[in-house]
């Protein structure tokens, strides 16, 4: 991978041994969008992967709606340390 997923993990993270909280889970699913949207410039006709890109950023739109809903502030401070929102 092009990413180095425990750095993420640990920068995101609430508390020692988070590792599935909805913040990490979006800045994982982010680093490995960010990845795949690279690939897909060098490989344009891997359509297989494509599909498997559009269900991860369809899982973090789901996981930012649910985060928005149940912790605001804590959604505007991830979209911002993310540059999700231009």
């Amino acid at each position: 991978m092009a990413f180095e997923k425990a750095s993420t993990i640990d920068k995101y993270r609430a508390h020692d041994g988070d590792t599935g909280s909805t913040r990490v889970q979006i800045a994982l699913l982010t680093e490995r969008i960010n990845y795949l949207t690279g690939h897909f410039r060098t490989h344009a006709k891997d359509h297989h992967g494509r599909r498997g890109l559009l269900k991860m950023v369809g899982k973090r739109r789901r996981l930012l709606d649910y985060l928005k809903r149940t912790d605001l502030p804590e959604y505007r401070a991830l979209v911002q340390d993310l540059g999700l929102r231009y």
